[in-house]
């Protein structure tokens, strides 16, 4: 198992918007951060060759991130009613590859099929098709999701590495926040856990990178009421205790850029 600890300022560094570009764009709101600390082994053993475990003090966690997207278009198409807004969910961890630190996913659920596909055929990203509704009152928010599985499999696809489930996975979490936290600080949890603007994915054998920016997550405290989830359980994890970090954010515009293969040494 290799674990990767990197400086702040090479954190900082990817805040910088990057040259060029963007692919697409959208808007993330409602966003619930929810994270457990795991066994950095049980973490790496999942990971694809090329990418290392990114731990912080030498802790390593998994993410759940609920949230909805909007407004999400190509760079030169409007918007389209009916496909450009949707909620999403997703279950990651957090690695570095060549020296620098983004986030690989398990899985990605969706409730927009093409989206869906575009999202597996031009980011290599292993997105599900799910029902899926994000409720708000007041300061209360609840997501919840049932994948579609066996029309996922038969429109686009069956994603390799899953583990087989009686029921498909699904969320039920509602949670409540609070006061604001402004943005976070180098150096802590919430930077670490939040402030990520690189993605990688492997496909046939290929290590790929994906770059966003926007401007530092606005956050708030929260906490979970409910958190009914078998998303973890498909990667193995059967038992996870009451999440240990939980934030909230009311959102972020989002520039997408494209992807980048990554050369590995």
């Amino acid at each position: 198992m290799a674990i990767s600890p990197l400086s702040d300022q090479t954190r900082q560094l990817l805040q910088n918007r990057p040259i060029g570009s963007p692919a697409g764009y959208n808007r993330w709101s409602d966003l619930l951060f929810i994270h457990w600390q795991v066994p950095a082994e049980a973490l790496a053993a999942l990971l694809p060759r090329g990418m290392e475990l990114d731990t912080y003090d030498g802790t390593a966690w998994l993410g759940l991130v609920a949230f909805e997207m909007s407004r999400v278009r190509h760079r030169w198409l409007p918007a389209v009613p009916g496909l450009s807004r949707f909620p999403e969910t997703n279950l990651r961890t957090y690695v570095v590859c060549q020296g620098e630190p983004g986030v690989y996913f398990f899985s990605l659920d969706a409730a927009n099929a093409i989206a869906v596909w575009a999202a597996r055929r031009f980011f290599r990203l292993p997105y599900y098709w799910a029902r899926m509704e994000v409720v708000r009152e007041g300061n209360r928010r609840t997501y919840r999701s049932v994948r579609r599985e066996r029309s996922s499999q038969r429109t686009i696809g069956p994603m390799p590495g899953i583990r087989a489930m009686a029921e498909p996975p699904s969320t039920h979490i509602e949670a409540n926040f609070g006061e604001s936290l402004g943005v976070a600080q180098p150096g802590t949890l919430e930077f670490f856990l939040v402030e990520r603007y690189l993605l990688f994915t492997s496909h046939q054998g290929q290590v790929l990178r994906g770059q966003v920016h926007h401007r530092p997550y606005p956050l708030h405290r929260a906490s979970v009421a409910r958190c009914e989830e078998t998303l973890s359980k498909v990667q193995g994890f059967e038992a996870l205790p009451p999440p240990q970090h939980v934030v909230f954010s009311p959102g972020v515009d989002v520039e997408i850029f494209p992807l980048q293969s990554v050369k590995l040494g």
